[in-house]
């Protein structure tokens, strides 16, 4: 048998970076933690305002009033007034918003499905971190406001 090397052209990869920045722009929005939780709620029907924050623990009314209005500009949730007293304002995923509830759905069963995995992996790593084994250039950064800085 003859070892030799065979040449291989493959087409170049064409990154057009208005692209790569259209498609960042929606990446950090339907990616944000509070996006995909409330688009992973709302898979399940419409919600109220009150009912969505109640479920989703942690969110203040203000960060919840501007994830859903860049939800609602992106095209991903209506939201509907209804005339009562007080009013009743209902959200609800549109069929652009259910296409990505899809994958959000499949990424959130995913994380259930392993997050025991993850946690015993973040000890493992903790623990050969605090003996030292792992080099500080190697520790995963933080985030600035909760940690000091790094050595």
């Amino acid at each position: 048998m003859v070892l030799e090397h065979t040449q291989v052209t493959a087409a170049p990869i064409v990154h057009a970076s208005e692209d790569c920045r259209a498609v960042s722009a929606i990446l950090a929005r339907v990616g944000d933690k509070w996006s995909v939780l409330i688009v992973n709620l709302l898979g399940s029907g419409p919600k109220r305002f009150t009912e969505i924050k109640r479920m989703v623990g942690g969110i203040s009314q203000r960060m919840l009033t501007l994830t859903l209005r860049g939800l609602e500009r992106d095209g991903l949730v209506t939201r509907t007034v209804f005339p009562t007293i007080p009013p009743r304002v209902d959200y609800a995923l549109t069929d652009l918003g259910r296409s990505l509830w899809v994958p959000v759905e499949a990424l959130g069963a995913w994380a259930r499905t392993h997050q025991g995995e993850i946690a015993a992996a973040r000890r493992r790593y903790d623990a050969r971190a605090a003996e030292g084994s792992i080099s500080s250039t190697h520790t995963p950064s933080r985030h600035p406001s909760r940690s000091g800085p790094r050595t």
